[in-house]
């Protein structure tokens, strides 16, 4: 089968479009399309995205052997219109503004794709285009996204998200290069629904603010734990679930939620413009502890059924890092190993590797060094020298370009430590939604300041989001609590070590966002309330550049930890381009851009 070299695997026309292109098995270039159109969460074909692959392969159309597609439309529209019918005449409204669409855009998408590929890269014919062009189950997909990539022969396999065609939450097995199915659990019921019905309660936008949710947990007290458990999911000890629909409103309505759903928390869903109360904060710690609940039961049966020492996780629910983290407290398996491409957009990451390992029956061979295969992540665009110096020199924009790499750490390493906002901007750009030190702000964790100022004068959002610390991985235990696990995307939890606390019983008195600007440990801009930070730990090998700079930064203050945050401002993607950098640099109050060896100042 070795004439099948390269597949492309795309994700498109729900949210979160995406490209990736494998050969031999191998991730050669992965984008989500958001990245280029500047547009978030881009759900439309991801024509740039698929010419950022053939480019980086240096390849074009016609070397394509297959196309995947990320799931099975007929089979989503079949649950739509079920799920309609068994509620008829209720949520007419819905489902007339909803068929049209379907089909006209998503019931034809086999049309739809072969058109686009037909219309963007001039094929001759369709039926060249037909042939190569294979679906895949969601859940499938999320499947071989999750063990596939994985440093694993064989494994357990949990995948949680909202919903594909059918398929909510599935265990599996995965071993070589096949993977068996052995549990479901089907639409409606959801852990990724509710958490998203939480998420649209709280104020905040379904499909993105799911993270201020897990964000404002810590904040909160458990108080609605219990009414949740006894009125709106029915919790099984194997860890399967019902949700009591008669509260939601996403099977057949435009919203999340219903009446009786306000009804039973006293209230109206927040005005996303509104204060973000105690409530909110106390909904968010409740739903946090009963989905973590479910997650650990369904591990339990993971365990038990799969008897393997692995586990891998993905689907949407996996980017839960706070629920991640208590997996690994239950030792039960002796390795786990989350997809940092967790969400739809991996689905064009799982839809390739599984035409190559299964449909096509290629051998798996797994690192001998037990790293994974997603390269750090570093698996989109990045940009030359010349091209950068080509865009400063156009725009007439004053820099500096060092040309010893030494020199250029240690001049950003002293702007940090002189209390500057660094943006930047190296190498290939992440596939994912986390910045992993390519495309990141940076800045020091020593100040008390400096989550405020983050969120106020450079992210421009909600005061109370905590933000990630990017460590040393040999570094981790000297100042973090964590199990002996690597943590390169940002998918586990860390509580900051007690000599590093401060006031630590001083507090008890605060309630919800008084406790925001208490100074609890030396590290104040990475520690939340309860001490966590969400931990990126940094490879020597996997990034260099950065390494060295946190390498410098420790020798310099003691601390080899930086603050870490995605380059972008609320509502926009992470950057990709240097023109992308540079508008974000100038719309904020960032002070220092490093793009590659450039350094700009903002005055």
């Amino acid at each position: 089968m070795s004439k099948h070299k390269y597949i492309l695997g795309i994700s498109a026309y729900y949210h979160d479009s995406a490209a990736c292109l494998i050969q031999g098995g191998k991730i050669l270039a992965a984008a989500q399309e958001e990245r280029f159109t500047r547009n978030k969460h881009d759900k439309s074909f991801p024509k740039n995205s698929i010419d950022f692959c053939l480019k980086e392969a240096k390849i074009n159309f016609s070397n394509i052997s297959y196309i995947g597609f990320y799931d099975k439309p007929f089979l989503k529209f079949e649950r739509i219109l079920e799920t309609y019918l068994s509620e008829a005449p209720r949520g007419f409204k819905s489902f007339s503004k909803a068929i049209p669409i379907w089909i006209k855009e998503k019931l034809f998408l086999k049309k739809t794709i072969i058109d686009n590929f037909y219309k963007f890269y001039k094929i001759k014919n369709k039926s060249t285009i037909e042939s190569k062009l294979l679906f895949s189950e969601h859940h499938i997909s999320h499947s071989a996204s999750a063990f596939y990539p994985s440093p694993f022969n064989s494994s357990a396999i949990l995948t949680m998200d909202g919903v594909g065609e059918w398929v909510t939450t599935s265990i599996g097995y995965g071993e070589n290069n096949k993977i068996n199915f052995l549990k479901e659990i089907y639409f409606p019921h959801s852990l990724g629904l509710l958490y998203s019905a939480f998420t649209y309660f709280a104020g905040f936008k379904v499909n993105s603010g799911e993270y201020k949710l897990m964000g404002l947990a810590p904040y909160g007290n458990p108080i609605y734990k219990e009414l949740i458990k006894k009125e709106i999911i029915d919790i099984k000890e194997d860890g399967s679930f019902k949700l009591n629909i008669k509260y939601f409103n996403y099977t057949v309505g435009l919203t999340m939620t219903n009446s009786k759903f306000d009804k039973l928390f006293k209230r109206k869903p927040r005005n996303p413009d509104s204060k973000v109360t105690q409530f909110e904060m106390d909904l968010a710690k409740s739903i946090q502890e009963v989905i973590e609940e479910v997650i650990l039961k369904l591990v339990k049966t993971t365990k038990k059924i799969t008897n393997s020492d692995n586990l891998v996780l993905a689907g949407g629910v996996a980017l839960n890092c706070v629920a991640n983290s208590k997996i690994i407290k239950q030792n039960l398996f002796k390795n786990i190993w989350v997809q940092p491409a967790s969400g739809d957009a991996g689905g064009a990451l799982g839809v390739a590797q599984h035409i190559y390992f299964s449909y096509l029956n290629n051998i798996r061979t797994v690192s001998s060094n037990s790293n994974d295969s997603m390269n750090g992540c570093y698996l989109g665009k990045s940009y030359s020298d010349s091209e950068i110096k080509d865009f400063l020199d156009l725009k007439k924009i004053n820099y500096i370009q060092y040309q010893s790499e030494e020199e250029f750490i240690e001049k950003i390493s002293d702007y940090i430590i002189n209390g500057k906002v660094v943006g930047w901007h190296q190498g290939r750009m992440e596939f994912g939604p986390r910045a992993l030190g390519n495309r990141s702000i940076l800045a020091d964790p020593r100040n008390k300041n400096m989550q405020t100022i983050l969120n106020k004068k450079i992210k421009f959002r909600e005061s109370f989001r905590p933000f990630a610390p990017s460590i040393l991985k040999e570094e981790l235990n000297n100042f973090f609590d964590i199990e002996k696990i690597d943590s390169p995307y940002m998918l586990f939890i860390g509580h900051l070590k007690k000599n590093l606390r401060i006031n630590e019983n001083n507090e008890e008195n605060l309630f919800g966002l008084d406790k925001l600007n208490f100074v609890r440990s030396l590290l104040p801009a990475i520690t939340h309330v309860d001490f966590s930070s969400r931990i990126q730990t940094v490879d020597k090998k996997t990034n260099p550049k950065f390494y060295k700079l946190l390498k410098y930064f420790g020798l310099k203050t003691g601390y080899p930890i930086l603050v870490n945050t995605s380059f972008n401002i609320r509502g926009e993607p992470i950057v990709c381009s240097p023109k992308d950098s540079y508008n974000c640099f100038i719309k904020t109050k960032m002070d220092v851009l490093a793009l590659e060896n450039f350094i700009i100042l903002k005055n």
